[in-house]
């Protein structure tokens, strides 16, 4: 099963050829957002506004291809400027309890689309139903 997630309510529209997200059976692949408003304009401020807003989106897309934020296994996180870390480790921790974090990575990107400061992307997993594969 393969499944693909253009548009959802809350979600910016593209202006790209991509998919929020993509299901392949109990696999979501959830592509990179930013802190944009529903007409993918950047919504500018702080790394942390940016990176909460960021995070919004990436949970909605993750809801319309009917995953829960407790399925995300990855976490891919972009910095205009890796400085800004320690205020999106704050966000970050606000939003996964300690226990329950999905692995991550960090870096610094040259840039990033429409200026934006952050840029999070993820995977992932649903649990097997029980007795099923």
């Amino acid at each position: 099963m393969r499944r693909f997630i253009t548009a959802a309510e809350g979600l910016p529209q593209w202006t790209s050829p991509i998919s929020h997200a993509v299901v392949v059976d109990r696999h979501c692949y959830l592509s990179g957002q930013l802190s944009l408003d529903t007409q993918g304009r950047l919504l500018p401020g702080t790394a942390a506004e940016e990176a909460h807003r960021a995070f919004e989106h990436l949970f909605r897309a993750l809801a319309a291809a009917g995953f829960e934020r407790s399925d995300l296994v990855f976490i891919d996180i972009a910095f205009l400027d890796l400085a800004d870390l320690p205020q999106v480790n704050a966000v970050y921790e606000r939003l996964f309890p300690a226990g329950q974090r999905p692995a991550r990575t960090v870096y610094q990107a040259a840039g990033l689309p429409f200026g934006g400061k952050v840029k999070v992307q993820g995977v992932a997993v649903r649990e097997a139903e029980a007795g099923g594969a």
